[in-house]
């Protein structure tokens, strides 16, 4: 899997699944309403400030609250290459690696804005801003495997169609 590499946007610790995206959106399936909302209740231009890469870094408990799906389609519908996080509420992470979103537990010092490059393979977060690096538990095989296939879906009917 290739590096990721994108701007920060930092959020605070228990950052719940309400936050990412608020129950009064989920009447909708449809992935790019759910992106022009996420994380609302936190910065209301946030969905028109992310861009394409960028990388959300936020402190404990991650995707805390109900189990809703919505909440990694909408940040990774909304351009975000990856969620690091010093913990993730355990549905989230799950959620956000079967829809193909890389989670990353690690504690690390950034500022909103810095920029970050994301070896998940390797194992190395460099801030390219402050020239700091951070080794972090590289992802096995099988997890890339997820990743790269866009999510567990489509792993599963890659592998299906290769038998």
């Amino acid at each position: 899997m290739d590096s990721m590499k994108g701007k920060v946007w930092t959020f605070r610790d228990c950052i719940d699944t309400d936050v990412i995206i608020a129950g009064r959106y989920l009447r909708t399936f449809n992935p790019e309403d759910l992106a022009a909302h996420v994380m609302e209740a936190e910065d209301p231009e946030f969905s028109s400030k992310v861009g394409k890469g960028d990388i959300i870094v936020g402190g404990w408990n991650f995707g805390c609250g109900s189990s809703r799906e919505q909440a990694p389609v909408a940040i990774k519908t909304a351009g975000v290459s990856a969620v690091i996080a010093k913990s993730f509420a355990r549905i989230f992470y799950r959620n956000a690696i079967n829809i193909g979103l890389p989670v990353i537990t690690a504690d690390i010092e950034v500022d909103e804005g810095d920029i970050l490059e994301v070896n998940i393979e390797d194992g190395i977060i460099i801030n390219e801003t402050t020239k700091k690096t951070f080794k972090i538990k590289p992802f096995d095989a099988e997890m890339l495997d997820i990743l790269e296939n866009g999510g567990l879906v489509n792993q599963y009917l890659k592998n299906k169609k290769e038998v």
